[in-house]
């Protein structure tokens, strides 16, 4: 089957079997996915998520932003501090 095919087929249940298995490396019966098998699934994983997920979504999203453009996070009342520590 090729993997437009499959790609017709496939709908949000089957997806989330094929990334459940993808991410424990075994398919629902236990038998462990071959490297041939996980790359293929991956790819109609990342395919699947295209054309039906938004972006931030999808597998391998990374959020593109400037670092300097982020607020700093207080998550405590206290800043933290580093300690360093030196042998003899």
């Amino acid at each position: 089957m090729q993997l437009t095919d499959f790609l017709e087929i496939m709908n949000p249940d089957l997806y989330q079997v094929l990334k459940q298995s993808v991410e424990l490396g075994r398919w629902p019966d236990g038998k462990r996915l071959s490297e041939q098998e996980r790359e293929a699934s991956l790819q109609a994983l990342i395919a699947w998520e295209f054309e039906h997920l938004p972006e931030d979504q999808r597998t391998g999203y990374m959020p593109v932003s400037c670092k300097s453009s982020q607020k700093p996070v207080q998550t405590e009342d206290e800043p933290a501090s580093i300690l360093r520590f030196r042998d003899g």
